[in-house]
């Protein structure tokens, strides 16, 4: 099942996840504070909304998921507010700076049956299986 997915964050991380988005056929709109990278994206993905105010993306109704790329102070603030308007949830790592915010997090969305994923890039990388194995070793 197809869903609509808006992009929060459209630099460094943010711009690959726009990329494949689109090319899913799933990306509906973007948002980010900085208007040239807005421009230039909207020059690029011509069929999608632009947002530079985070609140009114979260107002757009057809939006059904929101995929979080800013910088990780803000995951926390903006992934809650995303759960607390009914949106299904993707937030890059890490999902919040504190231990308890996170807890917060998978607690609002089982609340809400919302979906909560963190991103997990290099958690197959073969370094980090083998740094598991050492650890798990004992080594």
């Amino acid at each position: 099942m197809k869903k609509n997915i808006a992009v929060v964050g459209c630099g460094y991380w943010g711009k690959n996840l726009v990329r494949n988005f689109h090319e899913l056929s799933s990306l509906h709109a973007i948002c980010d504070i900085d208007e040239d990278r807005l421009k230039s994206f909207q020059e690029k993905y011509t069929n999608i909304i632009i947002y530079n105010d985070y609140h009114a993306l979260l107002k757009d109704s057809k939006v059904e998921a929101i995929v979080i790329s800013t910088p990780a102070a803000s995951h926390y603030n903006l992934a809650k507010e995303a759960l607390l308007a009914d949106k299904d949830v993707f937030v890059e790592k890490p999902i919040a700076l504190h231990y308890k915010e996170g807890e917060e997090l998978v607690s609002l969305a089982k609340e809400k049956n919302k979906i909560l994923m963190v991103g997990h890039l290099l958690e197959y990388h073969p370094v980090v299986i083998k740094l598991k194995d050492l650890i798990n070793n004992g080594e």
